[in-house]
């Protein structure tokens, strides 16, 4: 580069001054552009893996579902325990009994937020049942549910892409089409709250599954007892899994009359499951568990006040 000693600015030939200007101009927008706004809205926390946030357990191994791996978003803070999964616990249960088993799907959306997300998962658990039993009569009521409940909570759009699918299959009666399209219809409504980073919402979903499907199996445990039995359902572990993720939920979801009931409910179930090492469950102790389990699930479903 050609220099000039001993000028100053302003003696330097015209083009060489306009060339410091726009370097000045550059350095200048340069040096903007890397100091942060002051005014500006500090950027989201990057999410802790799962099992690592304050006061949540990490989710039991068998119950992470195929569609979490094969999803965009594959496994992270919103991957909760898989519905399917949860239900693949209770082919070793025997037919079930879908008239003793079902309940009654209200056309009314509760105005309650939290009951919306955990009444949103004991509905994808009550499609498992209808596809466990063959019920192909009984899909409709639950997919216009599932449409009513996903909207609430900003899920609709991708629910609408599983609906038809459920009708469809259901008709047709391909099984293992609606087995697949109820899980990822769970990991679309996971992938969705990972778009809104509501990860609160996506657990509560979880956890209104589990109970619904928690309280089938325990009421068809105790119709039909046999030790064997019982063991399926001795899952303490899940528990407690649940028990702590609802005390990682934000503050004010805390203080929800429902979620506190919730809370109460699983810290006193969870002792129930655990005997004396190699021995199953009683038949009263079943049963007083299946009566438990019905007892949360109809907070989770609203059917009865916290």
């Amino acid at each position: 580069m050609r220099s000039y000693p001993h000028r100053t600015i302003m003696q330097l030939p015209g083009n060489s001054l306009a060339r410091l200007v726009l370097i000045g101009k550059l350095t200048l927008t340069v040096s903007l552009a890397q100091t942060p706004d002051p005014t500006a809205a500090p950027k989201p926390p990057v999410p802790p893996k799962p099992g690592q946030e304050a006061g949540k357990m990490a989710i039991p191994e068998d119950l992470i579902g195929d569609e979490h791996v094969r999803e965009e978003f594959g496994v992270n803070e919103f991957t909760t325990p898989s519905i399917r999964k949860l239900f693949e616990m209770l082919d070793g249960l025997g037919k079930l009994s879908y008239d003793a088993l079902q309940r009654p799907i209200s056309r009314q959306t509760p105005s309650d937020r939290v009951l919306v997300s955990l009444g949103l998962g004991a509905l994808i658990a009550d499609g498992f049942l209808i596809v466990q039993c063959e019920k192909v009569e009984a899909m409709e009521d639950v997919g216009r549910a599932l449409i009513k409940y996903a909207k609430v909570i900003g899920a609709g759009s991708r629910m609408n892409r599983h609906t038809q699918s459920l009708f469809e299959h259901s008709i047709e009666g391909k099984w293992e089409n609606l087995r697949n399209e109820l899980a990822l219809t769970q990991a679309d409504v996971e992938a969705e709250m990972v778009q809104l980073r509501d990860v609160d919402i996506a657990h509560l979903v979880s956890l209104g599954g589990w109970l619904r499907a928690f309280e089938i199996a325990t009421r068809s445990v105790a119709d039909s007892y046999t030790e064997e039995k019982t063991r399926r359902v001795m899952r303490a572990d899940i528990v407690e899994y649940y028990a702590a993720s609802l005390t990682a939920l934000s503050p004010t979801l805390q203080e929800n009359a429902s979620l506190k009931a919730l809370q109460k409910g699983l810290s006193e179930l969870a002792p129930q499951l655990i005997t004396q090492e190699g021995k199953g469950l009683t038949q009263e102790q079943v049963t007083a568990i299946a009566e438990k389990a019905a007892a949360l699930t109809r907070i989770v479903t609203g059917a009865t006040a916290p």
